[in-house]
């Protein structure tokens, strides 16, 4: 009987240790992700302001003086390696947003296909 148990316990360890999320489930995102056509009027304000950056990040007392209001400041970030490297979470970089989850990977890669294009003012 005790076998039983056992091999019940470890059976069930095994299965729900197999677990793991997808990002379309939790988030309820559909299809994939389109970085064809980014944007900063649409694609990379969007992204700005669904996730609070402007928050933090506008005004003449910016969060450590990194403004995002406008695109010349969003394309200085852009091309110094900031914007990306704080979003992706890279090394030497303060990963944003502060004290919330990382962005959507789908929104990252719309943050560096735009970056990738040059940061046009489009």
């Amino acid at each position: 009987m005790k076998k039983k148990w056992i091999t019940i316990l470890i059976t069930s360890v095994v299965f729900y240790g197999c677990y793991y999320d997808v990002e379309q489930q939790l988030y309820g995102i559909s299809g994939p992700c389109d970085i064809s056509n980014v944007t900063f009027s649409s694609s990379i304000t969007s992204v700005l302001q669904n996730y609070g950056c402007l928050g933090c990040h506008s005004g003449v007392s910016a969060s450590g003086g990194i403004r995002l209001d406008s695109y010349s400041y969003v394309k200085t970030m852009a091309i110094n390696g900031k914007l990306y490297g704080s979003i992706n979470y890279n090394s030497g970089y303060s990963p944003m947003p502060k004290g919330s989850n990382k962005m959507l990977s789908c929104d990252i890669n719309k943050v560096k296909a735009w970056i990738n294009s040059g940061s046009p003012n489009n």
